[in-house]
């Protein structure tokens, strides 16, 4: 399958761009803060509750709170109809993008507490662990959650041994490499960097560089968003 013709990609993409992305903070009423993300193909919701009393009570930390992350992807979300409820990618997914997170969220303020965070993926299209992880930043700072910071993910990657961001489909399945990022924009700390395929030394270095800067423009479009729920809830 030939994935680039006459330097665009499948999907009429420049190799370097990102898929149209849409924000909507606060879709949720009954969450503390939420979230829901259109990328590309994916359709993502996330929630947030907390930061609340821990049950069981023997999970508490006593100097921080906890954080849950639940990374689900409906049944319907795939053509091929999946097994309601964790599998082992899920449970993976869910460990990771916890761990991408963490280090923004300001744990000490709530000790003997937990945030948990539900990700619902409604639609997939690849890269659903970085959109989740977009929503779920937005979510945690809708829910007033103190934060350093923005987590902001996309997914690099290698097709026709050119290096591409934020592949579709096709591209993840069939593809050469696979390597999602998060980062924390405003210091540069990546906190989660997976891959799957072969780099060379150049092509990883080039593929890190491209995933910075599409989780750089993620980052705006998050700020954005947040901004104009709350400046609109201000003019009300």
């Amino acid at each position: 399958m030939e994935f680039i013709k006459n330097g665009k990609r499948i999907d009429k993409r420049l190799p370097n761009e990102l898929r149209p992305i849409k924000f909507e903070v606060g879709a949720l009423e009954r969450a503390d803060g939420s979230c829901y993300v259109e990328h590309g193909g994916n359709k993502v919701m996330a929630a947030v509750y907390g930061p609340r009393a821990v049950h069981p009570r023997h999970m508490q930390e006593a100097n921080r709170a906890i954080i849950r992350y639940r990374y689900n992807m409906a049944s319907f979300s795939v053509e091929e109809r999946r097994r309601p409820g964790p599998d082992r990618r899920s449970i993976e997914i869910s460990k990771v993008s916890r761990e991408a997170i963490d280090p923004v969220i300001i744990k000490e303020f709530y000790p003997r507490s937990t945030i948990d965070v539900f990700v619902e993926i409604l639609q997939a299209d690849a890269g659903t662990r970085s959109a989740g992880i977009n929503a779920a930043s937005v979510a945690l700072a809708d829910a007033g959650v103190p934060m350093r910071g923005l987590i902001a993910s996309c997914a690099v990657g290698k097709v026709d041994d050119t290096v591409v961001l934020d592949l579709v489909k096709e591209e993840d399945n069939f593809g050469q490499a696979d390597m999602p990022v998060a980062m924390d924009v405003r210091t540069g700390e990546i906190s989660l960097l997976q891959m799957d395929g072969h780099f060379t030394l150049e092509e990883f270095e080039e593929a890190l560089q491209l995933g910075k800067e599409g989780c750089t423009t993620i980052a705006e479009m998050q700020r954005e968003a947040l901004v104009q729920k709350y400046q609109g809830e201000g003019h009300e």
